[in-house]
Order: C-alpha cells, then structure tokens, then sequence
C-alpha cells in the first residue's frame, strides 16, 4: 500500500530534481565561507568541496543498494528496521520526526522569508515578526501544495530545480568569463596557510558535508518512484556528481573577484559576486536564492511526510499518521503533521543552535545505516540485490560517520550533546508502553480522535484504499 494507490508518479528527472533540489539550498549561495575558514587557504578548500562530494556518492551508493533490496519509503527506517529491529528504528523515526525534518524544513523557511522580505527594508535586516510569519506562510502553502497531489510537489520541485541551476550557471559563467580575462591572482600560492590542525580539516568537512546533506533523499519515497531498481541508482549517480561539480566551480567563481578575506568578512557571498560581477542586474542572486531555498523547502516536506507516514504504518507513531487522502492519495496527516511542528520550530530566536547540536545524531544514523549494509549482508543473504557496491564502501562510510559523530563533541565538549542524546532516549518512555505492550487505554483515548481527524481530513487507510 503506497501513499498513490499504487501509481508511481516520481520519474528519472523528477528523482534527480529532488536529490539536486534538496542538496542545493542557500548555503553554496550564503556561507560557503566556513569550509574556506577551517581550511586555510583556496587549494584545500577547492579539495574539500570536493571530497564531500566523493564522501556524499559513496554514501548514496550504499543508500541505492539498500534502496533496491528493501524497495519501502521512509528513508533509513525500514533498513535499520530490517537489520536491527523495531527499538533502533523506533529511536531513529522519533528523533528525526520530531526534530530533524521539521526544524530543518523551519530553518529553510526563515531564509527563504529573510532574503524575500530585505527589498522591503533597504538599509536595515527585515523585522524579526516579518521573517517569521512569511515563513510560517511558506510552510502552510508547501503543505499545502505536497497534500494536494505528488504530481504537483513533483512539478514544483523540477521548476525551483531549474531556476537554481541556471543561477548557478550564470555565476560559473560569470567566474570562467573573469578567468579568462586573468583574473587568477588568488589561485596563485593558493595552499599558502593551508591548516594543519586534524580538528580544523575535520570542522571543514564537517562544514561541507552539511552543504550536501540531503542526497539520502531519493530512499524517502522509493515506493513512489516509477521503476525504482534502474531510477534509484541511476539518479543517485546523475545528481550527486552534478552537485559536485557545481559547488567546486561556483567556489572558484567566486575566488575570481574574492580574496579569501573578502570571502570570509561577506554576509552572503553570492549577493557580493552579484554585486561585483552582474551589476546593473546583480539583483537576480537574491532573487534566485529566494528560489532555491523555496525549492529545497518543498523537497524537505515531500520526503519527511513519507517518514512520518512510513513510521505511522508501522505502529511506531499514532495509527492516523499512517492514513493517506481517499482521492488524492496523498499522506496529508503525515504532511500536516510535519507542517505545524515546523511552524513551532519558527517561534524559538535561534533555532541554528538546536540543529547544530543535533546533527551529530544525524551523522550518528547515517553510519548505523552504512552498518546496516554490512550486517545484512550476512544476516539477509536471501534478500535480492539489484545494486551490489564493494562492502568496503560501506565501510568508509561507518568509518567517516564515527569521525564526524566524535569530531565536534571531542574539539568542543558541551553539556547540549548529553541533552540532545537524553532526548533521543527518552523516546523509550513512550515506546514501552504504546509501542511494545500496546496499553488498552492508550488505544480507547486514541479512537475517537482518530475517528474524527479521518472524518475531517477524508483520510484512510492505505489498504482501504485499493
């Protein structure tokens, strides 16, 4: 039972859209300067940009064979099901449903609403309330859109994709036109000051990988896609390595016309290049920023709702979580569901602190996901395998999310990571008694409600729907 009674409505290009939609936000536009801070100098963080594309495929690879073995929506949750039972994948679906997906989705929002709302306030940042309530906006139209059709989020996300990758074709335009005319002075000597700090090398990949973070995507809604053992792998392939090569070519457009302390004292490098480069048309950078973080907006609702109804479906979350619309077939109590979370997420002053904290839980999944590969590999030799990697790619992946797990906590100890683990945990408080023992009370308070949302929102379960 799948959220479109069956129809597969996510092709080959939609795929790759979402993947390069998703990964492609405001940071490569914004604040590429923090790799460029760890690193040092422009050699090795031209390298870096690089090698986080390398780290972001191999993972990805290891994704499209789990993917094409355990062909279920919701991301790592059925391959971390699958390998290591319902608790490590109960942990999972409760951390990321609660805070990951919709404080990222709220974070993405809140740029999208500053750099929509700065022309309206020439000389000063745009008033806090402003921001919010535009965000909050944001989220209630991207819900909206993703709990009409999966066609029309599918058509949004293309559209937003293709802005995005023409602004960055303009600026790598822009850059290779500058090199051309010899502006290459900053790419001279330019592993002078390389760092040499193993902590400062790993906060820069730390910094990188978060701008790619987001090419998991595609696993999110694997039951959606339309012949998902060629697709899968197949946009995974075309997308990460399109990301890649425009992140290290828009760096060194922008290390055409920047110093590297130019870069690093920009607010938003993109709208300085702009400036610099584009002008009298240089207002087109914020304008497509606005784009690009709207687009990854609507990627970051249309695979968080499959989570949630992924989890729903397996007795994790409450039972209504799990019901799709009867005549869209859309799983709008699981979007809705993530919609209104995001907005709370919006009222906080800085809720950057709060994903900051909590990526390492992030990284911490990834890796028990890369390990769920290999453990299956001997526990499930049974199950097929369209797509089989070396397992040493597996490997590396456990390997480089140990590191980047231990890495900030180790260079910068603080109490927020044991809070931010205690939160994890405490998930357990719930799932014991409505998870695990299935308590007759829960279920009496939880029938009537159930009854009443499927009322309001025409919803059903999915095998009702066939």
């Amino acid at each position: 039972s799948t959220p479109t009674k069956g129809y597969q409505g996510v092709g080959l290009l939609s795929g790759i859209c979402l993947i390069v939609g998703t990964m492609i936000g405001s940071g490569i536009f914004i604040s590429p300067k923090s790799v460029l801070l760890y690193s040092g100098a422009v050699g090795p963080c031209l390298l870096i940009w690089t090698a986080c594309g390398v780290l972001s495929t191999l993972g990805a690879l290891c994704y499209a064979e789990l993917g094409t073995m355990i062909t279920k929506s919701g991301g790592e949750y059925p391959y971390l099901m699958e390998a290591f039972g319902s608790i490590v994948a109960y942990l999972y679906s409760w951390t990321t449903i609660m805070v990951l997906k919709p404080s990222s989705f709220a974070i993405i929002t809140l740029s999208f609403a500053e750099y929509a709302s700065t022309p309206f306030y020439p000389g000063c940042s745009p008033p806090l309330i402003v921001t919010k309530c535009l965000a909050a906006a944001a989220i209630l139209v991207i819900t909206s859109i993703n709990c009409l059709s999966v066609k029309l989020a599918s058509y949004v996300q293309n559209f937003f994709t293709a802005a995005k990758l023409l602004i960055i074709l303009v600026i790598v335009v822009a850059g290779i036109v500058m090199l051309a005319q010899g502006k290459t002075e900053n790419f001279s000597n330019s592993f002078d000051g390389t760092a040499t700090s193993f902590g400062a090398i790993g906060l820069a990949f730390y910094n990188g990988l978060w701008a790619y973070d987001g090419w998991n995507q595609l696993n999110f809604i694997t039951e959606e896609l339309k012949n998902p053992f060629r697709n899968l792998p197949l946009a995974i392939v075309i997308g990460i390595p399109l990301v890649t090569v425009c992140y290290v070519l828009v760096n060194v457009a922008y290390f055409t016309v920047m110093t590297t302390t130019e870069l690093l004292l920009s607010p938003a490098v993109a709208v300085t290049f702009g400036d610099r480069v584009l002008y009298p048309a240089s207002w087109i950078v914020p304008l497509f920023v606005v784009f690009s973080t709207f687009g990854s907006a609507n990627g970051s609702c249309f695979t968080a709702g499959r989570l949630v109804y992924a989890s729903g479906r397996e007795g994790h979350m409450v039972k209504i979580l799990s019901y799709i619309n009867v005549k869209r077939y859309t799983p709008a109590p699981a979007l809705i569901f993530n919609g209104v979370l995001a907005i709370f997420y919006t009222i906080p002053a800085d809720i950057n602190t709060l994903i900051n904290y909590f990526s390492f839980a992030q990284w911490f999944f990834y890796g028990l996901t890369a390990l769920a590969l290999i453990v299956m590999r001997f526990t499930r030799k049974d199950l097929d395998r369209p797509v089989k990697i070396p397992v040493v790619l597996a490997g590396i992946m456990v390997l480089v999310s140990c590191y980047l797990v231990l890495a900030p906590i180790i260079d910068k100890p603080e109490l927020a990571y044991l809070y931010c683990t205690i939160f994890i945990f405490s998930g357990l408080i719930l799932y014991y008694p409505f998870v695990y023992r299935k308590v007759n009370w829960g279920r009496k308070i939880m029938r009537p409600i159930t009854m009443h949302l499927q009322l309001l929102m025409d919803v059903a379960p999915p095998e009702k729907t066939e």
